[in-house]
Formats: structure tokens, sequence, C-alpha cells
């Protein structure tokens, strides 16, 4: 009715109509129009790669026919629309949330309640795990936990749709390239229906979220079914145990340590780049928060100060199992989130010293900061507005320089301070 109208009024033929209701689209439409033609190009050219990396082009080709672009997916490079300064962290809690409110003690709680009933009910899964990794089973029940909420929390995506979009105008897309290649091998090798495929917002999949790279080369048949089921729990967390094995776990000793700050020691100080026997810690002045004295096989462990709340909050030395945790997952929070449920779940309690009420300041906001340190001689090695060890530590290294007390902690009063400095 509409091209019919147009074409009563405007005199133009119904051919022509198209041009001139094209002409008429928003920008935002047209060129929308536009990146849909370009994805559509793409799933074709992913078809063919996929075809001659010996997935069947029928798999491939039926699992992307419906897929569609996400662009509400953090961490995308639109084209045609300005980049960002710094990379979006929306969706990714790790970086927008304070400690307090991460590591939500609620939340917690809840899980860890949840995590002993089911530490009774798998218990011969995770004595088997245990047994043939050497990886606790309250650690693995952490992992699950903290990922799905021990398979409650409904996964929002389908994987196919997250992957193809990240590998078409991901910031990473070459990475992602890759991981939608072994989403389709998947789906190629009967592991799991495309329908069934559901996703993180990065793409990983099943009760402890492996990539699906990660599906071929670290996943395990610990039921002995010939199928290795991420969706259940006893290959699951077999899985989920043989990645942190694989990532360097260390079976005689514990992620952390939570101690007090003393003596000659700073929180300028934290940070893997700082890492130290818990000796030399020691002989700093550092202590047990618990006031028990350090043992004498810890004594000689590797460990690094983690002041995740800078000075606000419960601080620790961190072993290589905590790294490992990092190696899961990207962030310090996240690691803490694991180590402190596996701790509930395990019947040891929670941190001593409580969060403070932290703000945090906006991606942004944290960018220009780090901007501003790096421009005064400070070394940080990335502006991206996510706030990290690094940062923490040379936000408590400006602060010493300056003869400020260090809490390595970023605030806008911190912000000004420094916006100020760089104008001199």
């Amino acid at each position: 009715m509409i091209r019919e109208g147009l074409k009563r009024r405007c005199g133009l033929p119904v051919t022509g109509l198209a041009a001139l209701m094209a002409f008429a689209m928003p920008d935002d439409a047209r060129a929308n129009g536009a990146l849909e033609q370009q994805f559509a190009r793409f799933k074709s050219e992913i078809v063919r790669e996929a075809a001659a990396k010996g997935i069947r082009a029928s798999t491939a080709r039926s699992a992307l026919a419906g897929s569609k672009l996400n662009l509400k997916l953090p961490d995308l490079e639109i084209p045609g629309r300005p980049k960002r300064r710094v990379p979006s962290s929306r969706g990714q809690s790790e970086f927008t949330k304070p400690p307090q409110a991460y590591l939500n003690a609620k939340q917690l709680a809840r899980l860890a309640k949840r995590g002993r009933d089911l530490a009774v009910k798998h218990r011969r899964t995770l004595r088997d795990v245990e047994a043939r990794l050497g990886v606790p089973g309250h650690v693995v029940l952490g992992i699950w936990g903290r990922e799905t909420a021990f398979g409650g929390y409904r996964l929002r995506h389908n994987a196919v749709d997250v992957l193809a979009t990240l590998a078409f105008i991901g910031r990473r897309k070459e990475m992602f390239r890759e991981e939608l290649f072994a989403a389709l091998r998947m789906i190629d090798s009967d592991a799991v229906r495309k329908a069934g495929l559901r996703s993180s917002w990065a793409g990983a999949v099943g009760l402890t979220q492996f990539m699906p790279t990660e599906y071929f080369s670290t996943a395990l048949d610990l039921d002995g079914d010939g199928t290795k089921n991420l969706w259940a729990p006893r290959d699951a967390l077999a899985s989920a145990a043989n990645q942190l094995k694989l990532k360097g776990w260390l079976s005689d000793r514990p992620w952390g340590i939570e101690v007090s700050i003393g003596g000659s020691a700073n929180c300028a100080m934290a940070g893997p780049t700082g890492t130290r026997t818990v000796r030399e810690w020691r002989d700093l002045g550092l202590r047990r928060r618990d006031g028990r004295p350090f043992t004498p096989q810890q004594l000689e462990w590797q460990t690094y100060l983690l002041v995740a709340g800078g000075t606000y909050g419960p601080v620790f030395l961190v072993t290589e199992n905590y790294v490992v945790f990092r190696r899961y997952n990207l962030s310090d929070l996240y690691a803490l989130f694991v180590g402190d449920l596996a701790n509930r779940i395990a019947g040891r309690g929670t941190f001593i010293e409580p969060w403070a009420n932290l703000k945090q300041v906006t991606t942004g906001e944290l960018a220009e900061i780090q901007e501003h340190l790096k421009g005064l001689g400070f070394g940080i090695t990335k502006i991206d507005g996510k706030l990290g060890s690094n940062t923490r530590s040379q936000i408590g290294k400006y602060q010493v320089a300056r003869g400020l007390k260090p809490d390595c902690w970023p605030t806008r009063k911190l912000l000004a301070r420094v916006q100020r400095e760089a104008k001199r």
C-alpha cells in the first residue's frame, strides 16, 4: 500500500521506488542493512573455510543460516561508528563493580550452602577427580558455582550467534574466528545440537564455561560413555579440574593467605612483578591476618601481594594457584570469588577483613587516570580502563612519590590531581 501510494502521489513507477525509499531511510538503517549484507557474505566465507577444515559444509551452513548479528555485545568495533578510546567493559562485571558488590556476601553464602549440598551429592565424582587430577573437590565446585551458579543460571546467548558476531566485528576477530570453527566442529561431531549451544556473551559453554577450543583441548569423558558432556556434572567437573591442572595447579598449597600489611611494606609493592618468597614478605613486615605464624613450608612459597580493593579490604599473599584461577578468567575479582566460595564450601569461612563500601570510577575515568600516570612517567603498560594489579600498583607508586599515604585505589579525587599535574 505504501509503494502504491507513493506511485500515485509521485508519479514514479513501482520499480523506481526502492531507490527512493532507500534514499529516505535513516543513515543508521542503511548502515545496518549494509552490515547485514556483509555479515551474510562473511557467513558464506566461513562455510567454505569450515569445509576446508574438515567440517561438513551442510553442518556449517545449517548452523549459520539463522545466525543474527548481536550488536549489543561488548568488545565490538562496528563499521561506521567512532572507535572507542578504550574497549567497552559493558556486561563485564569483573571490571565495572567494586569488590564488595562483586563479592556479594549474601550471594556467596547462598552458593556456599548449595555447594556443600552438592559436595555430598557428587562426593564420588569429586573423589575421583581429586585422585586423578590432584584438584580438590571444593575448588572445582567453586568454579562451577561462579560460572553458572551450579547450573541454575540460564546462559542468555546462542553460541553460534555470539561467536559469528565477534569473529565478524569483534575487537579480537582472529581469536573468535577459531572459536567459531571449534563450535561448528562441536555441532558437526554431534557433541551438541546448535539449539542447545547456549553461551556467555563471549561464547563460553557448559556448566563450567569452556570456550569451544577448550572443549577439544581439555574436556574429559570421566564417566566413560564416549562423550565429553560439559552439561553433565561428572564430565564438567572433571574437565574444569583438568583445565586447572593444565594451567599449573599445585596440589600442595592453597590459592592464598590473608595477611596484614606492616613494617616497610605497602600496597605499591603489590602485583606479580613484586613476587617474593613468603619469608621475604615476612621480613618486610607482613603477618598472617589470623595471627598464626607462617609454617616452614609456607615460608619458601613464591607469592605476590594482592590488594583488590586497595587498602580498603582484605589483603592476600597469593600463590601459583591463584594465578591458575586467573588463567581460567583473567580477573582478580573472579579469582577471589572462586577462592572465597571454595573456602566456604570446604568449611574454612570467609575473609577476616571486611570490604569497605568502595566507589568504582567509570571505565573512561580510569583510562584517563592510566593515561596521565603514563604521561607522568609511571609504569602503566595498557590504557584500557580496567582495574588490574599493575594499575593499582602504579597508583600506589604515584602516591608514594608525591608524599601521599598509598591506598592504591582510583578515585575522582586522584583523577583531578593527575589532571592538574598533567597541565603544568
